[in-house]
């Protein structure tokens, strides 16, 4: 849909302008805050467009260099107290406790601030999409290392790459210490090099496989067993500094680890090239037409519906290629079309996507950081604890179960106890404008109390879905 085409049809009718404005700040946003309705009535998809930008986040938390700085700390205390028998009893407890607090409270302040500033973000699409790529990317907190790392691979690769070439971002994810330690290979050597044949260390496919399986081609892409082990070939040596013996930052190329020879990915012969070679599979497989496929169906799904239409996905994919895989180029491809703005409401949200509409609907100034992380927790998506690399469901029926409902209205009951004041009609008109059924606004202004009122509208089908 050309900018043109969507001012006529936002200029048909008052009402259509309303529903125009709804969809885009509901549906690819996280929800309007204040007048961001009223904002984008002018013209909706030119306000869609400027909502991408880089998020700006809070540099003064930990970056994975210090969290490993101090993981590597504490494992060489580990082994001095070992040598000298100093590593008992309430001495051993003391250094675990210390350091597992450490990384836990990294772990709540990091993933909470991401939240808070979308909730607080004029830019609510960037910070969506920003969230999309986390969990297309997902780590979990296996462990205390990885408690402490996870959510740093969001704000140190992820965001900064954003709306650029996906390859970039492919590349800055796959060679973040989050993602080389979760999937292990920090420590995948070949066999036939120097280290692999020393240590007797081997090969380890499981990052090679999630790229290709998930973060590029896709399940379905038109890949065998053969390209898997390739593709691990090729990436054996990409590990981690040690930040206790070695200089570095994050992420090493150990050469004495890498598989010696040329690969074969996918029918192409890539030379030995060290670290090189690696990259330059994933700069192919980045703007690979199955990639753009894969890609493509998951950001509409995402952001559009559960079933997007061939058409769609045909501009999204054309986008795609045509730009090498410019991410802007493709979301805009995917505002613009007629498609992606159906008039009911197609995707049930998200417990992330709740909370944090929620919140920018009642405008919240003080948000406290436990409350944020355990409300995620209780229904059911605990920040970076998917417990897979495929991340969290992005389906309605992952969160519609009779438990998972129960929850959010427990916490819809709690949170509009807080809000005994909050002028309930007020706050639909806001965040939903003219969209509301008379079902659900006469059931809102006729409740017996602002906070029934307020618990019925946050759980009304206008809200819980966008």
């Amino acid at each position: 849909m050309s900018e043109k085409t969507m001012q006529s049809s936002a200029e048909s009718s008052a009402e259509t302008t309303t529903d125009l404005a709804s969809i885009a700040v509901n549906r690819f946003g996280y929800g309007a805050r204040n007048n961001e309705l009223q904002q984008a009535q002018a013209n909706p998809l030119k306000w869609l467009k400027s909502q991408l930008t880089i998020p700006v986040l809070n540099n003064t938390f930990p970056s994975s260099e210090d969290i490993l700085k101090e993981h590597f700390h504490f494992i060489q205390q580990k082994k001095q107290h070992k040598k000298h028998n100093e590593m008992a009893g309430a001495n051993k407890k003391s250094i675990d406790k210390k350091t597992r607090k450490y990384a836990s409270n990294t772990l709540l302040s990091m993933s909470s601030d991401t939240v808070k500033q979308a909730i607080n973000s004029s830019h609510s699409v960037s910070w969506r999409l920003l969230d999309f790529f986390s969990n297309h990317f997902s780590v979990s907190t296996n462990g205390r290392l990885m408690t402490g790392l996870a959510a740093t691979l969001e704000r140190e690769s992820i965001a900064a790459n954003l709306l650029g070439q996906f390859e970039d971002l492919l590349l800055a994810v796959e060679q973040h210490p989050a993602m080389l330690i979760y999937l292990n290979n920090e420590k995948s050597f070949g066999a036939n090099s120097i280290l692999g044949m020393r240590r007797e260390k081997g090969l380890n496919e499981n990052l090679a496989r999630e790229i290709l399986e998930l973060h590029t081609l896709g399940v379905d892409g038109p890949y065998q067993q053969t390209d898997v082990t390739e593709l691990a070939k090729a990436i054996t040596g990409w590990s981690v500094v040690n930040l206790i013996k070695e200089q570095g930052s994050g992420f090493t190329f150990r050469h004495f680890g890498h598989e010696p020879g040329e690969r074969t990915l996918l029918g192409k012969t890539y030379k030995e090239n060290g670290v090189h070679q690696g990259e330059q599979m994933l700069r192919d497989l980045a703007v690979n037409p199955a990639t753009a496929k894969h890609m493509c169906y998951k950001l509409a799904h995402h952001f559009v519906t559960e079933n997007p239409p061939k058409s769609l996905l045909s501009k999204m994919e054309t986008a795609w290629l045509k730009s090498n895989g410019n991410i802007k180029q493709v979301m805009f491809a995917m505002f613009e079309a007629q498609e992606s703005w159906l008039d009911s409401p197609q995707k049930f949200k998200t417990p992330r996507e709740f909370v944090i509409s929620t919140h920018r609907a009642l405008a919240t100034t003080k948000i406290n950081d436990k409350g944020i992380y355990n409300a995620l927790t209780a229904l059911g998506q605990q920040p970076f604890n998917a417990g897979s690399p495929a991340g969290y469901s992005d389906k309605q029926k992952g969160w519609l179960g009779a438990s998972a409902l129960m929850a959010r209205i427990d916490w819809t009951t709690t949170m509009s106890s807080y809000r005994k004041r909050a002028n309930a009609e007020k706050i639909m008109c806001q965040a939903l404008g003219e969209v509301v059924a008379e079902h659900t606004y006469k059931m809102v202004i006729r409740a017996e109390s602002r906070q029934q009122a307020l618990t019925l509208l946050l759980m009304s089908p206008e809200f819980q879905r966008r």
